[in-house]
């Protein structure tokens, strides 16, 4: 897949297959219409193109500092790549772009820069300046500019019953399997291990703390989850603590450590990728670091059991 940072760096195609939204999680939903996308292209020997935005256009027209996305942009473009897209368009989302009507989007971007032949979108899908763009305006404007339009049955993505907002609600109360099941593919969390107080191996849980890359990047809620890690080229299992370490020293923002099971060795400093499996308990102030230790050895005995 080439991905494209900038329109004016992009080669207009002949047979362009585009499809345009956020795509947040690339979920089933969004899968129903990059199915679809590939289809087309296949019959029409054309070339898939995704466009999307960056920062999300709700940062930028609504201020939105609260926002939290279920994938960062390298996680969504890797997640396109891997559904097979051949051409990513990301474009930055300003003011400036917030204010291009819907015409202009259509003759300047869709079909001056791109080249689009078929434009597939999912249902209810509004663009442009104000939300203006609608299906019934791009079915007006298609012929004149030369090409065809296909919207996505709402039956077809309701049948899937999958919203960006349903996988997020459920990641809020730590319903990981479901949250996966609605994506199609595992919830993961990215960042760096960063230094922290120091005090898990002092009870034989040794634990690093993670900065995820992305500030709106969305946490699941506040708990101790099994989960699997990805440190370079290699898996490990483990469990994870997101919240507030009431025992040990409570903390006023929220914190993410994990347990790397059967590791050994220096995490500090380096990129790791944390696969929530399944929630195991919430989180919960104890009366003394021995009865934490033996909640955590219980804790690892369940994780061990989910993991396998």
């Amino acid at each position: 897949m080439k991905v494209h940072y900038r329109l004016q760096d992009f080669k207009k195609l002949n047979k362009a297959v585009v499809t345009t939204g956020t795509f947040d999680g690339v979920h089933l939903g969004h899968q129903t219409i990059l199915k679809r996308l590939k289809e087309i292209a296949a019959k029409e020997k054309g070339e898939t193109v995704v466009i999307t935005f960056d920062p999300h256009p709700r940062i930028v027209i609504y201020n939105d500092t609260n926002i939290r996305l279920i994938t960062t942009l390298p996680e969504k473009i890797e997640l396109l790549e891997k559904e097979g897209i051949d051409h990513l368009i990301v474009i930055p989302f300003t003011k400036e772009f917030s204010r291009i009507s819907s015409i202009d989007f259509i003759r300047n971007i869709l079909v001056g820069v791109i080249g689009t032949s078929k434009l597939v979108i999912g249902y209810n899908h509004l663009f442009g300046r104000n939300r203006e763009g609608s299906f019934d305006h791009l079915m007006e404007y298609g012929p004149v500019y030369g090409f065809d339009v296909e919207e996505i049955p709402a039956q077809e993505i309701n049948n899937v019953d999958i919203s960006s907002t349903k996988i997020r609600e459920a990641l809020e109360v730590g319903k990981i399997p479901l949250a996966n099941k609605y994506l199609g593919h595992a919830f993961s969390l990215r960042g760096k291990v960063v230094e922290g107080n120091k005090k898990g191996r002092t009870i034989g849980f040794p634990t690093a703390n993670i900065k995820v890359d992305d500030a709106h990047k969305m946490i699941p809620g506040i708990g101790v989850y099994a989960v699997k890690l990805k440190i370079g080229d290699s898996n490990f299992g483990g469990m994870m603590n997101i919240g507030f370490r009431p025992t040990i020293q409570e903390e006023e923002n929220i914190n993410i450590e994990v347990n790397v099971f059967d590791f050994n060795g220096d995490l500090y400093g380096q990129d790791i990728t944390v696969l929530p499996l399944q929630k195991i308990r919430d989180e919960q102030k104890f009366e003394s670091l021995e009865k934490l230790k033996e909640q955590l050895m219980a804790d690892k005995i369940k994780s061990l059991e989910i993991i396998k």
